[in-house]
């Protein structure tokens, strides 16, 4: 009897061990890359691993940040650290993907497309009307995030204007992206932009850039213009850097690139040309710009 209740113990042991004694990670971070693959490959890696993550949202800043100071395991980032900033310095970043920067606006404005320059002077204040993009006479809505360093406020900072303290025409200000892509729902003369793979669950229309839809075949060839990395935040010195490191293998394998091909966003590694293709196009905007911004300042907030 004894040697029966050895051998089932050993056996419960041996097959359920893992699911026992595995850590449990935390994540904070970008909603969008929350959307866009935590949740699932979280899921997935729970079944493969036994190794439990608990993604939550709060933006990318906090991905780094709270990271940075140790309060969670791992984070979320659409946008790297900002150079010479403390707060970020000691946090690693592993890109995993590539999302669209989409533009927003109401199911029912009859405007499918809109160009670069048109998006520039949209946001820099000079097309107020959306009858100059062939819609109503009606005064334009630009909806955008409140900080500057968010994931998307500083994507589109970048992409646009290479201006981390350009100044947006904005008809109202939000905290994250969530209440943003909702107020797009509600508002017929809206516009903003957000990331694709959260953007392409609501009620609303996604507008053509240059006459290109952003999908996956379009990111990942670069012709549709407004596309950045997703990161995962972590520290190497952190406590769980074994199972931290295991999670971005998982990622970056067959099995994590299929969950995010499904959600709308490309694998990081099928698409490395993009690399290079963005810094031209950071160079001829910088070219462009009227301003000649220097990167390499502090920032606080």
């Amino acid at each position: 009897m004894k040697y029966i209740k050895l051998l089932t113990t050993t056996l419960i042991l041996y097959f359920y061990a893992p699911i026992l004694f595995a850590a449990e990670l935390s994540w904070v971070g970008c909603g969008i890359s929350k959307k866009a693959y935590m949740t699932d490959l979280s899921k997935a890696f729970l079944t493969k691993t036994g190794t439990k993550i608990d993604p939550q949202g709060g933006g990318a800043t906090r991905g780094i940040r709270d990271v940075s100071d140790k309060t969670v395991d791992m984070g979320g980032s659409c946008r790297l650290y900002l150079p010479g900033n403390d707060q970020e310095s000691a946090v690693a970043f592993e890109p995993l993907a590539w999302d669209a920067l989409a533009v927003l606006v109401h199911k029912n404005n009859p405007v499918d497309n809109v160009t670069m320059s048109q998006l520039i002077d949209i946001y820099n204040g000079k097309i107020t009307n959306w009858k100059a993009l062939g819609g109503p006479d009606h005064k334009i809505e630009l909806l955008t995030r409140k900080s500057k360093i968010s994931g998307v406020g500083y994507m589109i900072r970048k992409l646009l204007f290479y201006n981390p303290e350009m100044k947006f025409n904005s008809s109202m200000e939000y905290k994250s992206s969530g209440p943003l892509e909702k107020a797009v729902t509600e508002n017929e003369h809206a516009i903003a932009i957000s990331g694709i793979s959260s953007a392409r669950l609501r009620d609303l229309k996604i507008l053509a850039l240059n006459q290109t839809s952003p999908d996956v075949d379009s990111i990942k060839s670069g012709n549709y213009l407004l596309y950045r990395p997703l990161y995962l935040t972590y520290r190497k010195d952190s406590p769980n850097i074994k199972e931290i490191r295991s999670f971005i293998a998982f990622a970056h394998s067959k099995q994590g690139r299929k969950i995010m091909v499904k959600n709308g966003v490309v694998p990081y590694l099928r698409a490395m040309n993009l690399i290079f293709k963005q810094v031209e196009q950071e160079r001829q905007v910088q070219r462009n710009s009227s301003t000649n911004y220097n990167y390499t300042n502090n920032y606080t907030n």
